[in-house]
């Protein structure tokens, strides 16, 4: 029997040099040991139509993100089945996202984001901001952007990747927030730790009330004094901002948002207001679309590290933004001491 963990461990612990024989793939070297392979993963049994121009170094036809996924993913296969995976006696793999991940056989997915960091991939529960995936994935930051500008013959190069585990495939700062205050949370009433995770995986962080409860989620169990400060500084902000807004022409905040903050301050039982008032954020803003955990998405948050490791917005689509564990080749070392103060991550 296959152990496939331990084929994707092998994968993980590969991942610079499946990089490096991807790369020479996409460069044009060789890639007719891999063509049986492309052949049996393409449409219909044929060989994609962009071959021949791989196989020869040009230009791709049609150079679009789209595309340039799919010549990815598709000899990515070959690179693995071919180089990678011999050893273990795997079936023949094949790509199909419509079983929601890419590579099924493995239970692995592959993300090609270019230098902007950002994929936009289909959205299917609003938990997956804090669950992550329940497969692992291969990050491919390409250097798309700047080879479409390139004049001819243009080929697309793998900068940096990444093997990142289902759990990681989380928003790291609510992450964060959602380990930092589990534990001692549970212990005081399950119900508000399900509101928490609820309001952490619902929240939009452009609007002002919602930023501003992220902020005293921050320092939920810090003591009464330290949010009556973070509080003050909130008002500040307030009216700092609305002011801004008058001259600028632009609508301005309406005070009663203003008001349900001020309120936090006024209660004896702070860590309830607070979780109170980003349960009624969430009812305020999304009504029934935004249901509480069920029975699997609890359970899996309990016993999730809640180590995300990337950015994620929703509107239709998940938007993952990988520029955490790309950009200026750093990578933000996730606390796991609950006193840690919270990491500054680019927008």
């Amino acid at each position: 029997m296959v152990d496939y963990k331990i084929a994707r461990e092998h994968i993980r612990n590969n991942i610079k040099p499946i990089t490096d024989i991807l790369n020479s793939y996409l460069r044009g070297e060789n890639v007719s040991e891999i063509e049986e392979i492309l052949r049996r993963v393409g449409r219909g049994g044929k060989l994609p139509e962009w071959y021949e121009n791989l196989k020869n170094g040009s230009s791709m036809k049609n150079l679009d993100g789209k595309t340039i996924g799919s010549v990815i993913e598709m000899t990515l296969v070959g690179a693995l089945e071919k180089n990678i995976l011999c050893q273990f006696n795997l079936p023949k793999l094949e790509i199909n996202p419509a079983k929601g991940v890419d590579i099924p056989g493995l239970n692995l997915g592959v993300k090609s984001p270019s230098e902007n960091f950002c994929t936009s991939e289909p959205f299917f529960s609003a938990y997956e901001r804090i669950l992550g995936n329940e497969n692992d994935s291969i990050v491919l930051l390409t250097d798309y952007q700047t080879a479409k500008k390139n004049p001819p013959p243009v080929r697309i190069q793998i900068i940096k990747s990444e093997y990142l585990y289902g759990s990681e495939m989380a928003d790291k700062n609510l992450c964060f927030i959602a380990r930092k205050n589990k534990e001692m949370l549970f212990s005081l009433d399950e119900t508000l730790c399900k509101k928490m995770l609820q309001f952490l995986c619902f929240v939009n962080q452009s609007d002002w009330r919602a930023k501003s409860l992220i902020s005293l989620l921050s320092h939920l169990f810090e003591g009464d004094i330290e949010i009556d400060k973070i509080i003050n500084k909130i008002e500040k902000d307030f009216h700092k901002k609305k002011a801004q807004n008058i001259r600028k022409g632009i609508i301005e905040l309406d005070e009663s948002e203003l008001e349900k903050i001020i309120k936090i301050r006024e209660s004896n039982q702070k860590v309830y207001s607070i979780i109170n008032s980003c349960s009624d954020w969430v009812i305020d803003n999304h009504k029934d679309f935004a249901r509480m955990p069920n029975e699997n998405e609890w359970n899996r948050f309990l016993k999730s590290p809640l180590d995300g490791k990337i950015g994620m917005s929703f509107a239709l689509q998940w938007r993952y933004n990988f520029g955490s564990i790309f950009s200026d080749n750093r990578t933000i070392k996730i606390p796991l001491n609950t006193n840690e103060k919270l990491p500054l991550i680019e927008s």
